[in-house]
C-alpha cells in the first residue's frame, strides 16, 4: 500500500444461466443465475485525500481517446460505493478513485457493479478490514444485485434471491470467450418490464457443474425472447456464434452483449472476425474466463 494507494482490478462477468423466478410484492423479481468472472477488467486505484470522495474516469492507455461518458459522477457505482463505505467506517480524510474503464457500460457485463465491489474491498483493506465479509456483502447488496458476487472474488458462483445469496463454486479450466458488443443498449428496467415467461421452465442448477459440458446443458437466459424480439440482430449474432463452434452462446444479463464460449483461442478469434465482417458496427472483445479472484 505504498503512498496510501491501493490498485486493483474489477472483472467483467457473464450470466451463464439466468432464470427469472417469482415477483415480490416490492416489485423486484427473484432470480437464479450462474455467474462467471472474466479476465476483461476495469482498473481501479484508490488514494487517501484530505477529504470527500472524488472520481476520475480514464480510457485505457492502449485505447487512447476521450474518457467514456458514464453520466454524473455522483451516480457512478464506484463513487456511491466509496460514499456508502465512509458512512459505515469513516476515514480520517477522504478518497480519490481513478477508474480506467475497459468493460463496456450498460451491456450486461456488470462493470459498474464490479467497480463498486472493488472499491468496497479496497477501502476495507485500506482500513485494515473494519467491516467483516458478511457485512461487506450486505453493504454491496444495497448498491446492486450483482455486487455481492464480485465482493466474494469467486470466479464461478451460483446466486439466487435478488442475487445477494451466493454459493461460490469450484473454478473450471480457462475458456476463450468472444463478446459481441453492439451499439444499442437494453435498459434493465425495460427488460424486466417487458418480460413474460414463455414455454417450458428453464433448467435449474441442481448440482455443482464439473465441466463446461455440464454448464452447456444448463445455459439459458430467460430474457432472450424479450430482448431478441426487440433487437433481432442480437439473436442473429448468437446464431453466428453457435455456427462458428461456440460451446455456449447466450445473451448475458439483460443484454445487450451476446457471448460465445469456445474450446480454443483460434476458434474464438475466427468467430470474432466473422461477426465484425457481418456487422461492422458491433465491437468484438476476445477474453477468457477467470480461474481465481
Amino acid at each position: 500500500m505504498a503512498g496510501h494507494t491501493i490498485e486493483t482490478f474489477a472483472p467483467a462477468k457473464l450470466n451463464l444461466s439466468l432464470r427469472v423466478l417469482a415477483r415480490e410484492t416490492t416489485g423486484y423479481h427473484q432470480i437464479e443465475t450462474l455467474f462467471c468472472a472474466l479476465e476483461l477488467a476495469d482498473e481501479i486505484a484508490i488514494s487517501r485525500t484530505a477529504g470527500g470522495v472524488s472520481l476520475a474516469v480514464d480510457p485505457p492507455t492502449d485505447r487512447p481517446g476521450a474518457a467514456p461518458d458514464l453520466g454524473p459522477i455522483e451516480g457512478n457505482l464506484a463513487y456511491r460505493a466509496a460514499a456508502l463505505f465512509l458512512q459505515e467506517a469513516p476515514l480520517d480524510g477522504g478518497v480519490h478513485i481513478r477508474l480506467v474503464k475497459r468493460i463496456p457500460a450498460g451491456a450486461g457485463l456488470g462493470g459498474g457493479s464490479s467497480d463498486a465491489a472493488a472499491v468496497l474491498r479496497a477501502l476495507n483493506e485500506l482500513r485494515s478490514k473494519p467491516i467483516p465479509e458478511h457485512a461487506l456483502l450486505e453493504l454491496g447488496s444495497r448498491l446492486g444485485s450483482d455486487v455481492p458476487f464480485f465482493i466474494t472474488g469467486a470466479p464461478l458462483a451460483l446466486a439466487w434471491g435478488r442475487g445477494e445469496r451466493i454459493a461460490p463454486l469450484p473454478p473450471l479450466a480457462p475458456a476463450p470467450v468472444v463478446l459481441a458488443v453492439p451499439p444499442e443498449r437494453v435498459a434493465t428496467a425495460d427488460a424486466y418490464a417487458a418480460f413474460t415467461a414463455e414455454g417450458a421452465p428453464s433448467p435449474m442448477v441442481v448440482r455443482i457443474p464439473a465441466s463446461w459440458s455440464d454448464i452447456a446443458n444448463l445455459a439459458h437466459n430467460d430474457f432472450e425472447g424479450t430482448v431478441f424480439s426487440s433487437h433481432p440482430r442480437l439473436g442473429a449474432v448468437r446464431a453466428m456464434l453457435e455456427d462458428a463452434g461456440a460451446n455456449i452462446a447466450r445473451l448475458t444479463g439483460t443484454g445487450s452483449v451476446v457471448f460465445g464460449l469456445f474450446g480454443d483461442a483460434a476458434g474464438a478469434a475466427a468467430a470474432a472476425d466473422r461477426i465484425t465482417g457481418a456487422y461492422p458496427d458491433i465491437d468484438t472483445i476476445v477474453t477468457q474466463t477467470r480461474t481465481s479472484g
